[in-house]
């Protein structure tokens, strides 16, 4: 209760979301010297360079993303896994890609462990998204680029929500939500935020 308590002082009121999150355990999507830090509202190192989002940011987004039980959903940046599985909780199908081979196996292990049948992983460079099973319901992106990726615009359906990152630094992000319509694309401003870039490319291992 004390978890739910801080995501709904952080903002996060959208009952699925808090459900799903609460369904979802943190502890196993850390490893290492910050396990012990699981359950702190901070954003946590993973390997590859990568970070683990603090819940509250994994609420907002997937709060701002408004999942439905139908929805096909693309998560660019598996990192930890962690936000893919509360996705599972929310979405139909969940594809996620990441550039590094060793996060995708690890999260696939968790996957695998907590029996969430519905996520599909990947190592491919998100940054293209994927072609194969566009269009897409849903597109969260969990790392940020200087602008919304034009690949990534173009594997929305009509009516599909994007939310990710956008900025020009590190230290200069907004987390915006994008909203396709018939004839074009609305742009909204959700909050300032830190997140790692989007690179293009496999990653080393």
């Amino acid at each position: 209760m004390q978890f739910l308590f801080a995501l709904r002082s952080k903002g996060i009121t959208d009952t699925r979301v808090l459900t799903a999150m609460e369904q979802i355990d943190r502890a196993p999507f850390v490893k290492g010297i910050f396990a012990d830090r699981a359950y702190e509202d901070m954003p946590l190192p993973i390997a590859c360079g990568q970070t683990i989002s603090q819940p509250s940011v994994v609420g907002l987004m997937t709060q701002a993303l408004d999942v439905s039980r139908r929805d096909k959903v693309l998560e660019v940046g598996t990192g930890s896994g962690y936000q893919a599985a509360i996705l599972s909780k929310l979405a139909r199908r969940v594809y996620t890609v990441d550039r590094h081979k060793r996060l995708v196996r690890e999260a696939q292990a968790n996957f695998d462990a907590l029996d969430l049948a519905n996520i599909t992983s990947m190592t491919a460079d998100g940054s293209f998204g994927l072609p194969d099973q566009a269009p897409f319901d849903r597109i969260l992106v969990t790392a940020a680029a200087e602008d919304p990726p034009g690949p990534l615009l173009a594997q929305m359906r009509i009516g599909g929500i994007m939310v990710l990152p956008v900025g020009q630094s590190d230290h200069v992000q907004s987390l915006i939500r994008v909203t396709r319509h018939e004839t074009g694309f609305d742009y909204e401003e959700l909050r300032p935020v830190r997140f790692v870039p989007l690179v293009e490319g496999l990653g080393s291992e």
